[in-house]
């Protein structure tokens, strides 16, 4: 018995080494895996694609902060909103069938209107009557709830992606490569993100935003409509939301708690670049997907999300106000 089992082993690794005994007998290379070196670049491009798709999300979330100091736990609602909306539109057999260009533009409009509804007819009135922000916060998490279950009746529980730019072939970018869609879906979030960098600092409304989340009362004695300003936070932050719901949901797969799933890496961003700081959830946003994405190099990617909050949590131990937040004092 034992005489058979050698035999039997012995006649496995002849099978297995014959092929590539064969192959270098002909001259042909054994095909390899790609390097540490490829795979890094591609890891560091997909974590750029990754990282300022949040930042998209997280920048209005952080200018509400600054603007109001309330912690939207419902923002990823309004993420999700915005990738199901353009879906309906888009590929839904409900639908009228849209491009998904115009379908998009659309869901980013909802976003806005959907914003400013939301601090019309709920954050307005709890405002005037004095509501303390614990309070507010609670409301959000309710909010939250509301919406996300809104989106599953309607929409359901099954994935599905947009019917335009789904199977594409790739570019190659040296050792890496990416594919047109996810291209341009990075280059647009960078033009995105200039442009509301240059519409904060170019603009009377972006001037006015910046002063009221640095000092409320003194924006609003130097006669800034404070309200105003507050509802085209909450615009901006909708519309931009429900662009990187769609950007998301392009890259990767629409789904009903898609938001929610982002939601924590769009805090991870607004905390690590500063609070209130619209530039510096930008750059944090874009630290944390560079970070989950490359750490998948070396270990599981379940764990990505894993990596990038113990980032996070390295940076405030050096600097507790974030990359670009500003130290305060305390009593």
């Amino acid at each position: 018995m034992r005489s058979q089992r050698m035999f039997v082993l012995a006649l496995a690794l002849v099978l297995v080494s014959v092929p590539a005994l064969s192959a270098r007998a002909q001259g042909e290379e054994i095909p390899r895996g790609p390097t540490f070196a490829a795979r890094a670049l591609q890891a560091l491009i997909d974590g750029i694609q990754f990282g300022v798709i949040i930042a998209i999300t997280s920048v209005g979330l952080s200018l509400i902060f600054g603007t109001i100091h309330l912690i939207n736990f419902a923002h990823g609602e309004f993420v999700t909103i915005g990738a199901t909306f353009a879906f309906f539109l888009n590929a839904s057999a409900a639908g009228p069938g849209w491009h998904l260009i115009p379908a998009a533009l659309a869901a980013v409009a909802f976003g806005a209107l959907l914003g400013a509804a939301v601090d019309r007819g709920l954050w307005r009135p709890l405002r005037a009557r004095g509501t303390g922000l614990i309070n507010m916060f609670i409301v959000t998490i309710g909010l939250s709830l509301v919406l996300r279950h809104v989106v599953l009746v309607l929409y359901g529980t099954r994935p599905a992606s947009y019917a335009q730019y789904d199977i594409q072939s790739t570019i190659g970018l040296g050792p890496a490569s990416i594919t047109p869609r996810d291209l341009t879906v990075t280059l647009l979030a960078v033009l995105v993100l200039l442009g509301v960098a240059m519409l904060l600092q170019k603009t009377r409304i972006g001037t006015a935003v910046r002063a009221v989340s640095a000092n409320r009362d003194l924006a609003e004695a130097t006669g800034i409509d404070v309200q105003r300003v507050v509802l085209f936070v909450w615009m901006l932050g909708g519309g931009l939301a429900a662009l990187g719901g769609v950007f998301f949901g392009l890259v990767e797969i629409v789904t009903w708690d898609m938001g929610f799933k982002l939601l924590l890496l769009m805090f991870a961003g607004i905390i690590l670049g500063g609070l209130g700081s619209a530039y510096g959830a930008m750059v944090g946003s874009l630290v944390i997907g560079i970070v989950a994405q490359m750490s998948t190099l070396w270990f599981p990617v379940d764990l990505q999300y894993a990596w990038a909050l113990l980032v996070l949590i390295v940076v405030l131990l050096v600097r507790p106000q974030g990359i670009l937040g500003r130290a305060e004092r305390v009593g």
